[in-house]
């Protein structure tokens, strides 16, 4: 049985929307345009060209966002109807250059990258949102829905706190969400109910003292050592002072002193990542850093200077509406294509709508079924089987269906 085969189960007899192929072959055509032209976070000019003239071409009204990137889009009759289902994707790229080899669609932008697959995530929103359109033109879209394109994701804290205060979340009861996991296998989705991401903000910090010679480090502060109890200790410190479940850690990615070996220096800098698998902890985690950090510092007569950055709470998915996503790929696949996943460390600004609406993110798989290799996120050479763009589509439209049926 072929992989587009598998979609004919009794839930496609039920629920209309499948995805036509002619509308499959442009949707990888357009996943593969945005794959050659990332654009970063707040800079998706052409992107969000791309979408607005697909989305006014099938007929529709999509309004751009403030910032002058992203845009949402309503189909069917919004008004005296109660609050809408909007579907959420991320339109930036990274700043990373794209290394694959032997690649007809790898990027042509130095240094950029769409290693993450948010250029999946843009094609299965406007996917749905064209197979949606059609439906609302045949009379059989019971309830509007809301296309959401959202920047800068990859900017912290969040395109989505922007997004959020441009009004995107005015009538609308319940978010969904896919983000690509190349540890599934595309045709399936991983579901979890609560946190399915983590907490992740960033930390800089800065180190200063009188510096001097490394002969006589007694009358001055030693800073090189000052330097390195704080990248040793502290995520020691942290993680001892909550609850071991939180999941609360420091991890550094950037140390740097000095000039010379002989010359203690006057300044050091680090800078990392605060993770955190629970909300509650999370809030408490600003307080908690700059203590500890203040701790090994005063220890050795060093003046400190943090910079915490705020970024996002842990993604928590709400048990209905994850159960909306598991009986739309249900409908669609069968039960064999929902599976169970992990919460991740990794951050996600969608956390930043879950704090006024209800909503659920599922893991769209995107590995080549039998392939050992795993290409990660956020590496130059990540790509995807492209087979996902039709599960994430119907995945969508089903749950939209569905949606409306409650």
């Amino acid at each position: 049985m072929s992989r587009e085969s598998e979609a004919e189960n009794p839930g496609n007899a039920v629920l209309p929307g499948a995805l036509p192929e002619a509308l499959r072959a442009e949707l990888v055509a357009f996943r593969r345009d945005l794959h050659m032209h990332p654009e970063l976070g707040n800079q998706e000019f052409r992107t969000t060209a791309a979408i607005k003239a697909r989305l006014e071409q099938a007929g529709l009204a999509p309004r751009v966002l403030d910032g002058g990137t992203g845009l949402v889009c309503d189909i069917g009759d919004v008004d005296g109807v109660r609050p809408m289902l909007a579907l959420r994707a991320d339109i930036d790229a990274l700043p990373i250059p794209d290394t694959k080899a032997d690649c007809a669609y790898r990027s042509t932008v130095p240094d950029r990258a769409h290693a993450c697959g948010h250029d999946v995530h843009t094609t299965v929103v406007l996917g749905a949102g064209l197979v949606l359109a059609e439906l609302h033109r045949e009379g059989r879209l019971p309830r509007p829905v809301r296309l959401l394109f959202q920047p800068a994701e990859e900017v912290l804290p969040g395109g989505a706190a922007d997004a959020i205060l441009s009004g995107v979340l005015d009538g609308v009861g319940r978010i969904i969400a896919v983000h690509c996991d190349p540890k599934v296998d595309a045709g399936r989705i991983g579901l979890r109910h609560g946190p399915i991401t983590s907490a992740c903000d960033r930390l800089e910090v800065g180190l200063d003292g009188p510096g001097g010679h490394t002969a006589r480090p007694h009358l001055t502060t030693d800073l090189v050592t000052a330097v390195a109890r704080v990248a040793t200790e502290v995520p020691v410190l942290v993680a001892r002072r909550v609850d071991a479940r939180s999941g609360l850690g420091v991890t550094w990615g950037r140390i740097e002193s000095g000039h010379a070996p002989n010359v203690i220096p006057q300044h050091a800098e680090l800078s990392g990542t605060v993770r955190c698998l629970d909300l509650d902890a999370w809030r408490q985690a600003p307080d908690l850093v700059h203590a500890a950090i203040d701790e090994i510092a005063n220890l050795y007569k060093a003046k400190s200077e943090i910079n915490y950055i705020r970024g996002v709470p842990p993604v928590v998915n709400d048990p209905v509406v994850t159960e909306l996503l598991r009986e739309a790929m249900t409908a669609r696949r069968g039960g064999h294509s929902v599976e169970d996943t992990e919460q991740s460390l990794g951050g996600e600004d969608f956390s930043w709508y879950l704090e006024h609406v209800p909503g659920a993110m599922a893991r769209l798989g995107v590995r080549r079924p039998g392939e050992r290799l795993v290409r990660d996120l956020h590496q130059g050479d990540f790509d995807v089987d492209e087979h996902a763009i039709t599960v994430g589509v119907e995945l969508f439209t089903a749950a939209a269906l569905l949606d409306a049926e409650r």
